[in-house]
């Protein structure tokens, strides 16, 4: 047997519920549409060379703010202006060098790469070490994202697409000799 509090409750709550919801829709019927009455349009012709329409009559003094302007007033900044160049300046900036822009490597290991679909792993290297990873088709720069690969003798499992971009081997390939580099 429930308790008599709890279906008073359940009661109210309904009765709000039902006082609180809108009426059902449709319940009035369509208004028949119409078209406006011509008379009710005007034909306005303004010049192009009209005078705007402004605000009408001046405020009372005591009613502008302190900092009002007049159509003759003019902005001026307090105090001198400041000194500035007026060329641009000239940078002597020694030309680009050729040779290498990558940084030497801590180390490097050698060994067999292969796929994995989610990211970059090394099984020796901790998680957010950054790599540069080269074999026959090119060479890519990774940050390790995960711990592996099982097997000793990987050391390093790319995702898909790095790995046939460096790998320079046909889609059927499985595996390929890379040279890791350490930073």
């Amino acid at each position: 047997m429930r308790r008599r509090s709890v279906v008073a409750i359940a009661a109210l709550i309904a009765a709000f519920a039902l006082a609180g919801m809108p009426a059902p829709a449709g319940s009035t019927s369509p208004s028949i549409a119409r078209e406006p009455a011509p008379a009710a349009f005007t034909t306005v012709t303004v010049p192009a060379d009209a005078p705007a329409l402004g605000a009408q009559g001046t405020l009372d003094a005591a009613r502008r703010s302190d900092g009002h302007l007049e159509p003759g007033s003019a902005f001026l900044e307090p105090g001198a202006a400041p000194s500035v160049p007026m060329s641009r300046p000239t940078v002597d900036q020694p030309p680009a060098r050729a040779g290498k822009d990558w940084k030497p490597a801590r180390y490097t290991i050698s060994g067999y790469a292969t796929f994995y679909d989610n990211g970059t792993t090394a099984m020796r290297l901790p998680r957010g070490t950054i790599v540069r990873i080269c074999g026959d088709g090119g060479c890519v720069e990774r940050t390790v994202t995960d711990y592996g690969p099982e097997k000793k003798i990987r050391v390093v499992d790319l995702y898909r697409p790095d790995f046939f971009e460096i790998c320079g081997c046909p889609w059927f390939a499985g595996t390929a000799w890379v040279t890791v580099s350490v930073y």
